[in-house]
């Protein structure tokens, strides 16, 4: 159904939360066809048909459930005159990275961030789901630093790491608190940020933040799978 795989990709590439329903199996003599599609928001249904209101009313059920869980499954939906078999494939909002700095290392992680499923940006944003946003920035000397990162934290940010040690970074801690940041939020800001591999260059630091930050994304303590070295 081209006009579904079209509304798809017009939904994802404005970064919007979907599900896509596609009939896999028929039982008895339902209204309905194997290969049919049907496309949801979390509120409505945007494009196509599994075939009746009834089919459709029944997967809209299952809508937010599925973006919630965030993995496909199947459900069977019933008719007088049948049931059918529906794949259903949640499709996310992809997170944001906010990348902030003029520096090496936020060159290497605007570079490859996309490449692991963020979007990103090098500015705070104006509008953003709260818990979707991750944050880093890249240069403690920045005089505009305490600002941005004030501005970044109306959006409850997931992640927030300050590249350079405390001794650098220590005094805006002090500004973020002065002008009455939550304690708590200030205390999970990652400073230094990036995981311990022996970075140096600003490329291999860029990599340490970038795999730290997936970490923190899927819940993992970002340690070794088999400690043998």
């Amino acid at each position: 159904m081209p006009e579904v795989e079209a509304e798809l990709a017009s939904r994802l590439a404005r970064s919007e939360e979907v599900v896509l329903a596609t009939v896999i199996r028929l039982d008895g003599e339902p209204p309905s066809r194997t290969g049919a599609k049907a496309l949801f928001g979390r509120e409505r249904q945007l494009a196509g048909t599994l075939g009746c209101s009834e089919f459709d009313a029944q997967a809209r059920t299952d809508v937010p459930h599925l973006l919630e869980a965030g993995t496909p499954a199947l459900r069977t939906y019933h008719h007088d005159l049948g049931s059918i078999e529906v794949y259903l494939e949640p499709y996310l909002r992809r997170p944001l990275l906010v990348v902030l700095a003029d520096t090496p290392v936020a060159t290497a992680l605007r570079r490859w961030a996309p490449e692991v499923g963020f979007d990103v940006t090098d500015r705070p944003p104006q509008e953003a789901p709260e818990g979707s946003v991750y944050v880093v920035h890249t240069d403690h000397d920045a005089p505009e630093l305490v600002s941005e990162l004030a501005r970044c934290f109306q959006h409850r940010p997931r992640f927030v790491g300050l590249v350079g040690s405390r001794r650098h970074t220590g005094h805006h801690l002090e500004a973020l608190a002065a002008r009455g940041l939550d304690p708590d939020l200030i205390r999970r800001i990652q400073t230094p940020v990036g995981l311990e591999i022996g970075a140096r260059t600003p490329e291999e630091i860029a990599l340490s933040i970038l795999a730290g930050v997936v970490a923190v994304r899927r819940g993992a303590d970002g340690g070794w799978k088999d400690r043998r070295y």
